[in-house]
């Protein structure tokens, strides 16, 4: 896609915008039982509104995939080769930070934008289609680009034209897969995946044990997300201890709710391996009239 074509294309959208921005608000041609029912005519008004505006938003995260992929390839091309693995990383870095400040997002983003964008570029042609026509969403093609990852080729290409081509030898059957919830179609996706991966299972579950760690995000309020990556058996088998312990907790005495109680019992074998302290004694009434003493 061009720099003129981009152009016309954001100023479509902008247009299209417009438009539903003064039929939502009540302008616009009206006729017939719609005049009968104007509530009603307004609520189905703002539905269709809401979907138009998902084909947008799809239209437009198309666009944003076609300006980052350019960009990165323009930016290599000016940057010329490099002489090291060091000044090809610091290349790679400039142009993941200069998106990431064009974006305003962190680095970590626009690293995950970029990858993204070279990946429907190059390899999923379908699924760049269907984003750029608005009947697929930014959600279901990041669907497509992580249940693609580590495929070769034709299977991807296998994996993408099962859903999105009807044309193909065995076509996914019932809804489109733009019209499913993504979650949905992820599960969907990972399911045929796993039956037709051309890499046996063993293989790929002792690569992804090469890839198991411990990871720390904080939050706000003083919060903090700690989260494993483990093999599947091990991952069950510590929450369904962790849960087990949790329910055992569980009394008329113990205000706690059970996501509370495997949160405390999971930090609380990490840090001291003791399971006493989150035993949760009710205050005597002498102690809550203490309590309330001056």
């Amino acid at each position: 896609m061009d720099s003129r074509a981009a152009v016309a294309t954001a100023e479509g959208l902008a247009a299209s915008f417009a438009e539903l921005a003064v039929v939502l608000r009540g302008g616009g041609e009206t006729s017939g039982a719609w005049d009968a029912d104007p509530l009603r005519r307004r609520a189905d008004i703002a539905l269709e509104t809401l979907a138009e505006v998902a084909r947008s938003e799809a239209k437009m995260a198309a666009l944003k995939v076609h300006a980052a992929a350019y960009y990165a390839e323009a930016a290599q091309t000016l940057a010329g080769p490099a002489e090291s693995p060091q000044e090809h990383r610091g290349q790679e870095m400039a142009v993941v930070a200069e998106v990431a400040c064009v974006l305003t997002v962190s680095e970590r983003t626009a690293s995950a934008l970029l990858a993204e964008s070279h990946e429907l570029t190059s390899n999923l042609p379908l699924t760049l289609a269907a984003l750029q026509a608005g009947s697929m969403s930014w959600q279901h093609a990041r669907v497509m680009v992580d249940e693609t990852a580590n495929l070769d080729r034709p299977a991807a290409a296998a994996l993408e034209a099962h859903f999105l081509d009807r044309d193909a030898p065995n076509p996914a059957r019932g809804c489109p897969a733009g019209e499913l919830v993504a979650s949905r179609f992820r599960h969907k996706a990972r399911t045929w995946r796993e039956r037709h991966h051309p890499v046996s299972i063993e293989k790929r579950h002792a690569r992804g044990m090469a890839d198991r760690r411990l990871e720390y995000r904080p939050d706000r309020d003083g919060m903090a997300w700690l989260s494993a990556y483990l093999p599947a058996d091990t991952a069950a088998g510590i929450w369904e201890r962790t849960t087990t312990v949790a329910r055992a907790l569980q009394g008329p005495d113990e205000p706690r709710p059970l996501s509370q109680l495997r949160a405390d019992v999971a930090a609380t074998w990490l840090l001291s391996n003791n399971i006493a302290c989150l035993l949760y004694t009710s205050p005597s009434p002498r102690d809550r009239s203490r309590s309330r003493m001056p």
